[in-house]
């Protein structure tokens, strides 16, 4: 069974609260109304009313403790050791074309380390979860990074930089080399259902630059507690801060670092 402290307790129950106003949402998809909020990045009713929903219950039940929130930004509590980073709907494109591929994310670091983790697609009810030190699971089950040691049969997830966004060139410089050294890449929508599915071993390994900490702050601690590494592109220790990550088991995870820190064409 997975251990579920106290905060996760909350914070899975806060999931699974906003989970169903989404799958009310995602039912009557066509009738959402939808604003541009940038190139390819849309918000919708359905984001901030699960972001109101879960900031509601978690300060309901947690009093005093701070968020950073996609939508809102950061919200202030008297609490300054304990703060929830929240992604209502991580995959929302993928949301308001109907593509049942999305997820809630939410973090909770204490004294700026990671503690606690959630994220939960309500369409299939998927709920990963993770607590420091106290490892990773699915539902009921326990999860441990692919065992793969050769690229060559691995399946790797990306993501690829929104138009109108940095980051498209060395996107472009960066794929063919994994192209050519795995099995296959994948590009899916949602960075933190691809930790997840790192955490889970349905990946081999996940990168992404140009990141938000709502989008991978959960799943920096669930594949690390399945027993993955985590970094920055840079080999650190600063994927929050960055938004630049690379996730994989122990094996795999130098010889992809190795591939995307390969000299750029001139």
């Amino acid at each position: 069974m997975p251990y579920l402290s106290p905060a996760l307790n909350v914070m899975t129950a806060a999931a699974r609260k906003a989970g169903r106003a989404l799958i009310r949402d995602f039912g009557e998809i066509e009738n959402l109304q939808v604003s541009l909020k940038g190139p390819a990045d849309f918000v919708s009713t359905a984001d901030e009313r699960t972001e109101r929903i879960l900031v509601q219950e978690l300060a309901k039940a947690r009093p005093g403790y701070g968020f950073l929130v996609e939508e809102t930004g950061v919200i202030e509590g008297p609490d300054k050791t304990h703060r929830f980073i929240i992604d209502p709907l991580d995959g929302t494109t993928n949301f308001l074309h109907g593509i049942p591929h999305f997820a809630i994310s939410i973090a909770l670091e204490r004294e700026s380390h990671l503690t606690s983790a959630v994220v939960y697609n309500p369409v299939v009810d998927e709920m990963f979860t993770a607590e420091r030190s106290h490892g990773a699971y699915l539902n009921d089950k326990r999860l441990r990074v692919a065992a793969r040691k050769s690229l060559n049969n691995s399946l790797i997830a990306t993501g690829i930089p929104f138009r109108g966004r940095a980051g498209h060139e060395r996107f472009l410089e960066e794929l063919p080399p994994v192209m050519a050294s795995t099995s296959g890449v994948r590009r899916f929508g949602s960075a933190a259902l691809d930790l997840a599915w790192v955490a889970a071993g349905r990946y081999d390994g996940f990168w992404e630059r140009g990141l938000s900490p709502w989008d991978i702050a959960a799943g920096i601690l669930l594949v690390r507690e399945a027993g993955g590494a985590v970094s920055d592109l840079a080999g650190g220790d600063r994927a929050l801060v960055t938004g630049d990550i690379l996730a994989a088991n122990d094996s795999l995870h130098p010889q992809l670092l190795k591939l995307l820190r390969a000299p750029r064409r001139s």
